[in-house]
């Protein structure tokens, strides 16, 4: 998309984040883990922007975990939620001419939900999945992109571990 001034027909406004969504109710800090998948650099260093902007308004300094596709998110997410106490999950699947892309997509969205569930810890999903690359450069970020999926994925992770520890 070209640059303009004006946001794009579909853009969203997202939350603003504040220190206190970086931290629990009893003050301690919440400890994030971004998980990004390695294919697409140009989506995924707009993804990963977007959910380091949003961890640095929440006052969060999340660790990084590079995993090669996204078929591999789910057990980056269980590894790193060990230690954390939630996830954002990058990723970009682009469909091609064969199933692969519906196996890809249905394998991690299913991964990433039971290690969810599992842990009982919350994880931001930011798996774009798009029917070409246009629609993934509209969704991560970029300048004229529509969308922040980085940014809204770390938004909603943030709000989980709120619920999580009964401040719904």
């Amino acid at each position: 998309m070209a640059e303009t001034n004006e946001s794009p027909a579909n853009a969203i406004e997202l939350p603003v984040l504040t220190p206190d969504a970086g931290r629990h109710g009893d003050g301690s800090p919440v400890s994030v883990a971004v998980v990004a998948a390695s294919w697409y650099p140009e989506i995924m260093e707009g993804l990963m922007a977007g959910a380091n902007h949003a961890c640095a308004d929440a006052a969060i300094i999340p660790d990084i975990i590079r995993v090669p596709g996204s078929f591999e998110l789910p057990l980056g997410a269980q590894t790193a939620l060990r230690d954390h106490d939630a996830v954002i999950a990058l990723g970009v699947v682009v469909r091609g001419g064969t199933p692969h892309f519906d196996y890809v997509c249905d394998a991690a969205t299913a991964g990433l939900t039971r290690v969810s569930l599992d842990s009982g810890k919350p994880i931001g999903f930011g798996l774009l999945t798009c029917e070409n690359i246009e629609q993934a450069r509209d969704r991560a970020g970029l300048p004229g992109s529509a969308k922040d999926h980085g940014y809204e994925a770390t938004v909603a992770a943030l709000r989980m571990v709120a619920v999580t520890d009964g401040r719904g």
